[in-house]
């Protein structure tokens, strides 16, 4: 074996140790009996039964996978139609606005994002009524915004690599320009539309800029909490917080691994 494999292997080893090891530290101290990371005093689950019973963590908890739901399903309904707009309309007046537009939320900073929204929720509080206050609305929208702009291109890169003999082809036999949405081109983006749906979960169910500009006192998120537990210590309850998602996220991994692998090994009739 050459050197560079060796070194390829020893550097990779070093980033895995670099990513995982402080991981397990987190995982590791949630069980500690001590409030002291640096002290063990022996295994304990006291934490967990106190996050079970922390309503702040609970309610945030909530709040997050329900902002995190909406804005993901509306976020997939918007950015889906802009994607068909990108790929399937060509050149149209006003194209290059529409780019434009839609690209700024890549590049605008979170901080100026938020400040944004705020500003426009005001306004509009004053001249229309709504929204009436800050709250579970306004951070939907606010992170629908920002994710539709992923989905949109997702989509659009998705419909670029496909063919469109079959939506000709249902076209030549009459179907109606609905229907060949519906029944074909739907269907065939709906793996690009699934994966949008899941990264605008994750950017709401991690954002935690934007949602302290637009949510109210009865809509804070997780993140919010974690965010301020943390300045005032790192409580062993935020030890266990972190140690429940990274094992619900390995779940989701292996489970997700699972299925793609059962369809890869599945035998397509011929």
């Amino acid at each position: 074996m050459s050197r560079f494999p060796l070194f390829a292997m020893a550097v990779l080893g070093l980033g895995l140790v670099f990513l995982y090891v402080p991981t397990l530290l987190v995982i590791a101290t949630s069980f500690n009996e001590s409030r002291l990371a640096g002290v063990w005093t022996g295994f304990s689950l006291r934490w967990y039964g106190e996050l079970l019973n922390d309503r702040q963590f609970l309610n945030a908890t909530a709040n997050s996978l329900i902002v995190a739901g909406l804005s993901a399903t509306a976020a997939t309904a918007l950015g889906t139609c802009a994607g068909l707009v990108l790929a399937r309309h060509g050149r149209f007046r006003g194209r290059v606005l529409f780019l434009g537009l839609l690209a700024t939320p890549l590049v605008l900073p979170e901080v100026i994002i938020g400040l944004s929204m705020l500003l426009v929720f005001v306004a509009a509080e004053q001249t229309l009524g709504w929204p009436a206050g800050r709250g579970i609305g306004t951070i939907v929208v606010a992170h629908a915004t920002l994710a539709m702009t992923y989905i949109a291109y997702i989509v659009q890169a998705r419909l670029t690599g496909l063919s469109r003999e079959c939506e000709e082809a249902a076209s030549d036999l009459g179907a109606s320009p609905l229907r060949v949405l519906t029944a074909i081109t739907l269907p065939m983006i709906a793996p690009a539309m699934g994966a949008g749906w899941l990264l605008a979960f994750v950017l709401s169910l991690d954002d935690l800029v934007i949602a302290s500009f637009t949510s109210g006192p009865q809509s804070t998120t997780l993140p919010m909490v974690i965010f301020s537990a943390v300045r005032l210590g790192v409580s062993p309850k935020i030890n266990a917080l972190a140690s429940v998602l990274v094992v619900m996220s390995a779940v989701c991994l292996g489970l997700a691994a699972w299925l793609q692998a059962r369809r890869g090994g599945k035998v397509l009739p011929e």
